[in-house]
């Protein structure tokens, strides 16, 4: 306290002021020192007054002294103390209070920062949902366009699959589903039970393809009238009784028709049992395996006349020409079968007779061959005694004629062979002008009319190489039969010639002995016979011998 007081003094010491403030501040000396007790609760109030007597009493009155002085700090002093009790008093009242309040605020503060967080954490909450149900949509939204194609699709393959006959059973529900896809007014809901509908009538279907369905509906009859009647499906096949007495039959599809066909039973029985399936609840079905391929091959079918005349006029040549070498053919196989040729037996007895000089054996022999063969040979031994040359040209003769004779009108299947193909190509050129006429006129869109000029493009054709294909095996075929013979006879008159000719330089020349034994002996005659004898046996020896002469001059 002494030093807090030693402190202040110091401080107001070292403060000059004026005299006049230093008079005043004497003068109200007393009157500061009765303030305290008068002094009002805020410090403000007492010291704001008392500021400005004071310095005009400073600067008024003498200087004080060192007491005076501490008086007036000591009474400034004291009365600071008491405001400052005063204070905390006042502090201390007020403190609880504010505390209580401050701690209701602090809990308000807390209950709304947490409120805030709660309300926080929901919004952070909610807006994840809302993510997730926006997701959630648009999954299922996904899912349903993914089903709306689904059974789009379904209700496209299900009436591919339907049979003929079910189109009418159907067509109300599935044109009820196609609309519905394309109305915009409708809702999802309604586009999906419109096609749900069409589900629930295939699941039935399925049920009732196990034993079979009967329903009402109309068809095409064999006439062309459609007809009221009754269809029974059983699995892929149908049958149709008209109502009006027309015939029981398969409902098939015809090209280019929508309404089912009637197909009648070829066999009777079927027939029956069909009427009494049909008109009963149970019997036989008589099921086509083919599923009316059957037919449909059978209507594609046609007369062989019907067909041979879309060929066209070109067809009548090419017939001609395939009648003509067939007979021509026929004709000279027949005739090549029924020539008669000698066993190789007795060709052999017959060559041997000739190598031994037995002409009498050679001649009964050679009498009972038949044939051009026979008649080869025969020539042959009537020229036995002739030279070789001359009995292999006799004999010669009778191979070319007999060549001849076999080799004739061969050449007319080989042309009829090459005609034939020729012709087909004729026929093609044809047709096709008239294929090229037709698109002219009606276009290329009607396939129909144009299946005239194809027909006739593609049949011509087709009988000219089965006219050409057979004809050249023909005429290999007797060709080669032809020059079997040729040859046989070649080799039995070679043989025949070599026989003669051993034959010959064995035994003397009768005739020539007989004509000099009646004319008597001529010298002349008889060194020119012996010459002639000589040259027929010495001639291949002196031949021989000249040409090695020649040679080795050479």
């Amino acid at each position: 306290m002494t030093i807090l007081r030693f402190a202040l003094l110091l401080g107001l010491l070292c403060v000059p002021r004026p005299a006049a403030a230093q008079d005043a501040s004497a003068q109200d000396a007393p009157a500061q020192d009765a303030a305290p007790t008068a002094a009002p609760q805020d410090p403000a109030a007492v010291t704001a007054p008392a500021a400005p007597a004071e310095t005009a009493e400073q600067g008024a009155a003498a200087p004080e002294s060192f007491d005076d002085v501490e008086s007036q700090v000591q009474a400034r002093l004291e009365t600071s103390i008491q405001e400052l009790a005063r204070l905390r008093e006042q502090i201390a009242a007020e403190q609880i209070p504010l505390s209580r309040r401050l701690n209701e605020l602090e809990s308000e503060l807390t209950a709304v920062r947490d409120e805030y967080n709660q309300t926080t954490r929901l919004l952070d909450s909610r807006t994840l949902d809302l993510s997730n149900l926006k997701n959630e949509i648009k999954r299922r939204q996904d899912e349903t366009e993914y089903l709306s194609g689904l059974l789009g699709d379904y209700l496209n393959e299900f009436e591919s699959r339907l049979h003929i006959a079910e189109v009418q059973r159907y067509e109300e529900a599935l044109e009820a589903a196609k609309l519905a896809a394309q109305n915009t007014s409708l809702s999802e809901q309604e586009v999906f039970a419109a096609q749900a509908e069409v589900l629930q009538l295939s699941l039935q279907r399925l049920e009732e393809a196990l034993g079979g369905a009967r329903f009402e509906g109309t068809a095409v009859d064999a006439d062309g009238l459609v007809r009221e009647g009754t269809f029974v499906l059983v699995g892929p096949a149908a049958l149709f009784r008209s109502a009006e007495g027309g015939g029981i039959g398969t409902a098939e599809q015809r090209l280019g028709s929508l309404e089912p066909a009637q197909i009648g039973f070829g066999d009777e029985l079927d027939a029956q049992a069909a009427l009494a399936l049909v008109a009963g609840s149970a019997g036989e079905f008589p099921l086509d395996a083919t599923l009316g391929d059957a037919h449909k091959v059978e209507s594609t079918q046609e007369p062989f006349l019907d067909h041979v005349k879309k060929g066209g006029p070109v067809m009548i040549p090419i017939f001609a020409l395939a009648g003509a070498s067939l007979l021509v053919a026929l004709l000279k196989w027949l005739g090549m079968i029924f020539t008669r040729r000698p066993s190789n037996k007795k060709v052999q007895q017959l060559l041997g007779a000739v190598g031994a000089g037995d002409e009498e054996r050679a001649q009964d022999l050679v009498a009972t061959m038949p044939g051009p063969m026979g008649r080869m040979l025969r020539a042959g031994v009537e020229h036995i005694r002739e030279p070789r040359e001359l009995v292999e040209e006799v004999m010669y003769e009778t191979v070319l004629t007999t060549r001849l004779k076999l080799q004739r009108f061969l050449p007319f299947i080989a042309i009829s062979a090459a005609s034939a193909p020729l012709l087909g190509l004729l026929g093609t050129v044809t047709g096709i002008i008239n294929t090229f006429k037709m698109i002219t006129i009606f276009g290329s869109g009607d396939v129909k009319s144009l299946s005239g000029g194809i027909s006739e493009a593609l049949i011509t054709t087709k009988f000219g190489l089965i006219v050409a294909i057979p004809s050249l095996l023909l005429h290999a075929f007797l060709s080669r039969k032809a020059k079997g013979a040729i040859d046989r006879m070649e080799k039995s008159a070679l043989a025949f010639a070599n026989q003669v000719g051993l034959s010959a330089s064995a035994r003397p020349d009768v005739r020539n002995v007989e004509v000099i034994a009646a004319a008597g002996p001529d010298p002349e005659l008889v060194r020119k016979q012996v010459n002639e004898i000589l040259s027929d046996l010495m001639g291949p020896l002196v031949d021989e011998r000249g040409e090695q002469l020649s040679r080795t001059r050479t």
